[in-house]
Order: structure tokens, then C-alpha cells, then sequence
């Protein structure tokens, strides 16, 4: 009996008799030869059948399976140099383990709504398993990089009784008689966490009923979101600058392959390197008017403003300071110039935008009491919240990193919908 082996291990068995399990990925023939494209999850080999090896109805069974249909296939493992992988599995058996009817996703051109629709199936294209597992790989550096500095993980809830990021775009639902919204934010969860842990991080979906249409947007995203105690804005963008150089040479140090399957830029990602350049909310509202950009000073930055501004730059840039106006409610305000708060964005080279949001939290209680009633927030339900001032205040900060918006840039990809594996957008909800 054949060991069964992944693909992905297949090197380590070169001139055993292995069997393979997996799905018709591709096929082709030479009359005397098949020539069958492998795939099981792992890797993707090629399983040569030659006419004179093998049983008239083995031969002919190579005739009859489709696209996607499974199968397990026995055979030599052989190197072969002009293969992907650099083997090939010389065929000595092959059993069809169901056949596929009428795959609808064929080697053609396919339009995005129909891809979109068949997302379920559009997985096991080799562009996706390309994406997806630099997304893996980035999940896996954001975790690596917080434990390895000493951060707790600390959950936080889906469920929340109020707003983070303002009540225009949270998702209400009842809950047994009363209203609670899906989470738009773990950070306030997060301040909570640092004040036990010292350093803590979340890590879980965040929901946004944001009504836009944008390759920016996903009205369900995954964040990773620090903070961190005895933390200042500087501190904060220090960490922030580590933690993107470190996914990013992860990600080229691991996935190379990936990379070139997406046509990616390499020596785009070498450039992010720290330090990076860091402006102020002014100096970039600047970089605007010298480039007669239509902008009001005062408002926030929309897509195109920050494609500008980070144009000037090959590596991410840091902005911070912004009008504390147009910021949420428990930013703190510079003490040197009170109308501006101690926040941050991190803008993305090559026109992918803000990446990180995050800044110094308020941490006087007088203060932020005044701040939840400036902003019309329901008092009692922040109550917990302020318990953080009352019993132990320290300066704070921390940031949340969009996973999707890392994956698009990182991957280069036009839109965000290809980062996450079922994407939820404004009018789509399925599969």
C-alpha cells in the first residue's frame, strides 16, 4: 500500500511510490500521454499516465474525469526540473473518487459578479490560494510579532451595548428586549486590557455599516488592535512602524512564490523599511494645496487626498495630529495645541490608503465625561469605561491594523474584496 503524502511534502519522497489525494486541477494529452494537474490543498503536481504503463481501463479513466473531479492517484515520485515543484508523479494507478458535472468555473474569462456569486468554488484557483495564504502568513506575523513582545490577547466581545467609531455605521440588533450593535471596535475593550495587562491586543471581526461602494471598504473586516499602559503618541508610532516593517519582510521572506504568482512588486515591499516619514496634519494639508488639490482644511482626508499625500513617499507615511474635531471621542488633545488630538494614520504607498488608525487615549476623567456628553453619547453606557479613569488612570495608546486593507497592499490587489475568503459587502451578503 502506497504512503499517502501532501504535495507540499513531495520532495521529501522523490523516488518513492507515494498516492496523493486531491482534485483535478487541469488536464492535457499527447495521445500515448496524459498529462494530469494535481491539486490537494498543498501544492499543485504534475501526474503523468503513459499509455504503456498502465491498464487499457486506467488509461481511458484519464478520458473520462473532469475539472474539480476527486481523485487519488498512485505513482513514482521523479524529479523533473521543468515542472513548478521540481517533481512529477509517474502514474501507476488512479481511482476516480467522484466526478465533477459541469464545473461552472472553466479556464476562461469569468465577469466579477459571477465569481463573486461562485466565491465558494473560486477558492481553489491558484490566484486565491496565493492571496489567501499571504493572508495566512500576515495573520501569523501579527500574532508573532505581539507575543513575542510580551502582549496578552484578550478578547474582545461581538456584542456591544455602544458605539466606538460613531452611530452613523454601527449594525443594531435586539438582545432579549433590549438594543445591543455588533462591534465596530474592540479598542475601549483594549484600554480595559492594558490597564490589567500592561500590553494587551485583540484580535477578532469588526463590523462597519458604512454605505460605500469603494474598493476600500468590507462592511466585515478583521482588526488587530493593541494598546498599551504608561504609552504616549510617540510610543505608540514607534510600534506601529515596527509592526508593519515586520509583516512585510515576513511575508517576503515566506511567501516569494505567492508574490510572483500575483505579479507583485518586490522591490516596492523592500522599501518599507523603518524609519518612516512622519507629518503633520498641517504639513500634509499642505502637500494638497501645492499639488491644487480641492480640499478644506479642517476635514478629513478622503481616499483620493491620501493617494496624494502618500505619493510623495515609498514606504508608508505616519500623519498625525489631525483637528480633534473630526476625531472620535476618546482621542486626546495636545496639550501644546488643544485643537488638534494625539492621533496617527498610517497611509500606505502606491495609493492603498490608511492601513492603521490609533493615537493617545484620553485618560483624565473629567475631561472624557465632558467629551461623551460634547458628542451626545448615552452616559450610562460608557459607565465601565470611565471606571478606567476613576480606579488607576495612566496615559495610554494603542492602534487598530485592518487586516484586509494590510492584504490588499501587501498583495497589490485592486479591490479589498479579494482579501478575505468570503467577502461581505454593501449588496452582498451570500455565499
Amino acid at each position: 500500500m502506497a504512503e499517502k503524502v501532501y504535495i507540499g511534502d513531495i520532495a521529501d519522497h522523490a523516488g518513492k511510490e507515494v498516492a496523493v489525494t486531491g482534485w483535478l486541477y487541469n488536464k492535457r494529452s499527447s495521445g500515448k500521454l496524459w498529462f494530469l494537474q494535481v491539486r490537494d490543498g498543498t501544492g499543485l503536481i504534475q501526474a503523468v499516465v503513459f499509455k504503456g504503463s498502465v491498464s487499457e481501463v486506467l488509461f481511458q479513466r484519464c478520458e473520462e474525469i473532469t475539472q474539480e473531479s476527486s481523485i487519488t492517484v498512485v505513482g513514482t515520485v521523479a524529479e523533473d526540473k521543468r515542472s513548478a515543484g521540481g517533481f512529477e508523479l509517474q502514474v501507476t494507478d488512479l481511482q476516480v473518487d467522484q466526478v465533477a458535472q459541469d464545473y461552472p468555473i472553466t479556464p476562461k474569462e469569468h465577469g466579477t459578479t459571477f465569481l463573486m456569486d461562485h466565491r465558494h468554488l473560486w477558492l481553489r484557483s491558484s490566484r486565491q490560494h496565493a492571496i489567501l495564504r499571504i493572508r495566512h502568513e500576515i495573520v501569523g506575523a501579527c500574532r508573532d510579532f505581539f507575543d513575542g513582545r510580551g502582549f496578552t490577547l484578550v478578547d474582545a466581545p461581538v456584542f456591544t451595548p455602544n458605539a466606538c467609531e460613531g452611530t452613523s455605521t454601527l449594525f443594531e440588533t435586539e438582545y432579549f428586549g433590549s438594543k445591543a450593535y455588533l462591534t465596530q471596535s474592540g479598542q475601549l475593550y483594549m484600554e480595559a486590557g492594558a490597564m490589567a495587562f500592561g500590553k494587551a491586543y485583540c484580535f477578532g471581526p469588526t463590523f462597519r455599516a458604512e454605505k460605500s461602494k469603494t474598493r476600500r471598504h468590507l462592511t466585515e473586516f478583521w482588526m488587530i488592535e493593541p494598546e498599551v499602559a504608561y504609552m504616549d503618541l510617540n510610543g505608540d508610532m514607534e510600534l506601529a512602524e515596527d509592526f508593519i516593517s515586520y509583516i512585510v519582510k515576513r511575508v517576503l521572506d515566506n511567501r516569494r512564490p505567492e508574490l510572483e504568482k500575483l505579479e507583485r512588486n518586490t522591490e516596492a515591499l523592500a522599501k518599507v523599511v523603518k524609519p518612516f516619514p512622519r507629518l503633520s496634519y498641517d504639513d500634509a494639508a499642505a502637500i494638497l494645496k501645492e499639488k491644487e488639490v480641492e480640499f478644506e482644511y479642517g476635514s478629513d482626508f478622503g481616499g483620493a487626498d491620501e493617494t496624494v499625500i502618500s505619493e510623495a513617499f515609498d514606504k508608508p507615511v505616519m500623519v498625525h495630529r489631525y483637528p480633534a474635531a473630526i476625531k472620535a471621542f476618546y482621542m486626546k488633545n495636545d496639550p501644546d495645541d488643544p485643537s488638534k488630538a494625539l492621533c496617527v494614520d498610517v497611509l500606505a504607498p502606491e495609493g492603498y490608503g490608511e492601513i492603521i488608525g490609533g493615537g493617545q487615549r484620553e485618560d483624565d476623567l473629567s475631561v472624557l465625561e465632558a467629551k461623551i456628553k460634547e458628542h451626545e453619547l448615552p452616559a450610562e453606557a460608557f459607565e465601565w469605561y470611565l471606571d478606567l479613569r476613576r480606579y488607576g488612570t495612566v496615559p495610554h495608546a494603542g492602534f487598530g491594523m485592518g487586516i484586509e486593507r494590510a492584504v490588499s497592499w501587501i498583495c497589490g490587489l485592486s479591490h479589498v474584496r479579494e482579501t478575505i475568503p468570503f467577502p461581505r459587502l454593501m449588496h452582498r451578503l451570500t455565499p
